[in-house]
C-alpha cells in the first residue's frame, strides 16, 4: 500500500459538509470577514444550533448566554468558532469508519486538542491555533482504516491505534504513518502549508530540521490524552513522558502531578482533570 493510494480518488475521500469545506477555505483568505463567516454558519440551522450549544458550555465560562452566531464570534473569537465547526464536521465525515473504537478515538482527539491548547496558553503561544492541530492530528488514522481496513487489521492486533509507538510501527510496515496521511488530507482540503507540515511532525516533533512548537504542543497534549484514555498507570505515565519534547518547550513537569513527587505543593501549576478541562465540548462528538 502506498500513501497516494489512500487519497488518489475522490470516492476515497471523506465527505466534508459544505459549510465546513467553506470554512476550511477561509484559512487561506485574508479578506473574509466575521460577518461572512456568521452568514455561512447561520445558513445551516443544525450546525448553528450545535455551535451555540458548544459556545454556552462550561468549557468557555462565558459571562452571558451566547444567543447567536454573531455572539459566538464576538465572545469566542473567529479561530475558536471555526475550530468547533471543524471538529463537528470531522466527526460527521468519518462517522461510518469501521474497525476502530470511534468513541474512544474522538475522545482522545478532543482531550488532545484541549490539553494542547491549555499547555500552549501556559507557554505563551496561540492555544486556539494549536487546538485546530490537535483536533486534526489523528484523522489520517481514520482515513487508513476507511480505505484499507484489511491492511490495518494486523497492525491493530499488534498495537492499539492510540499507542505512542503506533507511528513507528506503521512507518516500519507501510513506509508511512498516520500523521503523513493527515498532512496529505490537509493539503487536499487546502489547509495552510504550515498546518499540514505540523500535522506530519506531531509523532516526532524533534526530528525535522525546522522545529514546530505547535506540533510539539500537540505531541505533549496527545501524551496526556493517551494516558487518560488508555488508563495508564503512574509508572507507565512516568516511563512514557516525552521528556525531550517538554524540555525543548520549556515545560515544568509539575503540570502533571504523577510526574513529580512534590507536585502537591505546586497544585496551581497542574492541568485540570481532562473531564473538567473539556466539560461541555463532548457535544461535538455526538
Amino acid at each position: 500500500m502506498e500513501l497516494k493510494s489512500l487519497v488518489d480518488q475522490p470516492n476515497k475521500l471523506p465527505t466534508v459538509p459544505k459549510v465546513v469545506q467553506q470554512l476550511i477555505e477561509s484559512f487561506n483568505s485574508e479578506d473574509i470577514s466575521a460577518t461572512e463567516i456568521a452568514h455561512l454558519i447561520a445558513s445551516d440551522p443544525a450546525l448553528s444550533a450545535k455551535l451555540l450549544r458548544l459556545a454556552n458550555s462550561a468549557y468557555f465560562h462565558v459571562s452571558r448566554t451566547v444567543g447567536t452566531v454573531d455572539d459566538a464570534l464576538r465572545m469566542l473569537g473567529f479561530v475558536m468558532v471555526r475550530n468547533l465547526v471543524l471538529g463537528n464536521g470531522m466527526v460527521a465525515a468519518f462517522k461510518n469508519t469501521k474497525g476502530m473504537d470511534l468513541q474512544q478515538f474522538w475522545r482522545y482527539n478532543l482531550y488532545t486538542a484541549c490539553a494542547s491548547r491549555w499547555l500552549a496558553h501556559k507557554g505563551g503561544d496561540n492555544g486556539d491555533a494549536v487546538f485546530t492541530l490537535g483536533m486534526m492530528h489523528g484523522i489520517g488514522q481514520l482515513q487508513m482504516h476507511a480505505v484499507a481496513p484489511a491492511e490495518m487489521a494486523p497492525l491493530d492486533k499488534q498495537l492499539n491505534v492510540l499507542d505512542a509507538g503506533r507511528a513507528a510501527l506503521e512507518k516500519e510496515k507501510l513506509s508511512f504513518h498516520y500523521a503523513e496521511v493527515s498532512a496529505e488530507l490537509a493539503k487536499i482540503w487546502n489547509f495552510p502549508e504550515n498546518l499540514s507540515t505540523a500535522l506530519q511532525d506531531v509523532p516526532d516533533p524533534l526530528s525535522p530540521s525546522t522545529f514546530s512548537k505547535s506540533a510539539a504542543w500537540v505531541h505533549l497534549g496527545a501524551w496526556r490524552a493517551r494516558a487518560e484514555v488508555l488508563e495508564l498507570s503512574d509508572d507507565e505515565i512516568v516511563a512514557s513522558y516525552p521528556t525531550a519534547v517538554a524540555k525543548k518547550l520549556g515545560v515544568d513537569a509539575s503540570w502533571m502531578p504523577a510526574l513529580v513527587a512534590h507536585a502537591k505543593d505546586r497544585a496551581d501549576r497542574a492541568m485540570p482533570a481532562l473531564k473538567e478541562l473539556t466539560e461541555g465540548l463532548d457535544a461535538m462528538l455526538e
